[in-house]
């Protein structure tokens, strides 16, 4: 994208977001799973906005999605008015009456969420089925694997009076194909699914797809693949690029070996050095760990495809960039750089800031100009 093609009124970076290949990945998914796939949209959308996702998800077809707050839930009630909205953070004590008032359905994982629920369902207040959550690895949320085996096969009992209509765990490893723990995750999940046949089952997370022998029960529940991160680690990444970022260069100077740049002068140049400024900082939500000083490697820009690494701390609402490999006049004040996009990945981004994808994505600042292609 050359310079002139970015909106005057932006604030110096744009956002790009294909949501046509979102729902690409989408149906990609679903495909190999056999299943259906819902979709995780939690995180504003991973960063993309519940709105314009929940909005191309629901128009191809999704039908459940999973978000992880009651807030959250709203925003998608409003987009998807007949689909089925999970809050996966569970159910805080007299949170009832606003599930009920949205349509939402909580993923119960504890005695007393369960308790709590089917109280108020013995009101006769008119609610969504809930999903119960069975704790296999994390150690975060939901029942211990025996409780919910007690409770399962209580046929009469608080399973069958909080009405629920999905039964779930979470991986802790399945981006790690060759980790032990999801052979043993997938076991303990197939007894507690067994002990409730009647009931639809979801495990497969965005990873959980690409791992062998995992059955994909009813639903699968991607989530980071949906948006462009590698579900497969290590392996060349089966699905569509979804997010593309970009920033403006704000001034452009050549400086002399020995400079020191940036706050605390944590960077120095090593012979005469070009330098660009671009508009873009930490308040954007582009991590400071990507700094790049005299003993740290970090973050890098693209320069008509030529690799830019940063110099010096990445500050509030500016990045330093070394141009001095870029092609004769590229570094001009108006040109864009990437920051995300083609090379510059997900997964390589969040290494250059010492991080992960979903970080990155998760993170993505309100500040850019957005551009949605296919809404």
């Amino acid at each position: 994208m050359s310079a002139d093609q970015f909106d005057t009124d932006a604030d110096g970076a744009t956002l790009t977001v294909d949501l046509d290949a979102l729902v690409a990945n989408w149906r990609a998914l679903g495909a190999r799973a056999g299943t259906e796939a819902a979709a995780v949209v939690k995180a504003d959308a991973y960063g993309i906005g519940i709105e314009p996702a929940a909005t191309a998800l629901a128009r191809a077809g999704c039908k459940t999605f999973f978000v992880a707050h009651v807030s959250e839930g709203i925003r998608a009630r409003k987009i998807a008015p007949d689909s089925t909205i999970y809050v996966l953070n569970g159910l805080l004590p007299g949170q009832c009456g606003a599930y009920a008032e949205h349509a939402l359905s909580p993923v119960l994982g504890s005695h007393e969420e369960l308790l709590e629920w089917a109280s108020f369902r013995q009101t006769g207040a008119q609610v969504r089925p809930a999903a119960l959550h069975v704790d296999t690895a994390m150690n975060r949320l939901g029942l211990w694997p025996g409780e919910g085996l007690t409770l399962a096969r209580e046929r009469s009992g608080v399973v069958a009076a909080a009405g629920i209509g999905l039964v779930m765990s979470h991986f802790a490893s399945s981006e790690v194909e060759a980790d032990p723990a999801n052979a043993r995750q997938i076991a303990a999940f197939a007894e507690i699914a067994a002990a409730l046949p009647e009931i639809p089952a979801s495990l497969k997370n965005s990873s959980g797809h690409f791992l062998k022998d995992c059955p994909s029960y009813q639903l699968t529940r991607p989530g980071y693949a949906l948006y462009g991160g590698n579900p497969t680690p290590g392996k060349p990444n089966p699905m569509k690029p979804v997010v593309g970022l970009e920033a403006h260069i704000l001034q452009v100077r050549e400086v002399e070996d020995g400079t020191q740049v940036g706050y605390n002068g944590r960077w120095t140049a090593r012979g005469r050095r070009k330098l660009a400024t671009i508009c873009m900082g930490y308040a954007d939500g582009y991590p400071r760990n990507a700094s790049w000083t005299d003993t740290t490697t970090g973050g890098t820009a693209l320069l008509e495809g030529v690799p830019c690494p940063f110099a010096g701390s990445v500050s509030m609402d500016l990045i330093i960039i070394d141009v001095t490999d870029a092609p004769a006049g590229a570094a001009r004040r108006g040109a864009s750089v990437t920051l995300i996009g083609g090379p510059l990945d997900l997964e390589t981004v969040g290494a250059g800031a010492k991080t992960i994808g979903y970080e990155i994505l998760t993170s993505l600042g309100g500040r850019y100009a957005r551009r949605y292609l296919g809404l």
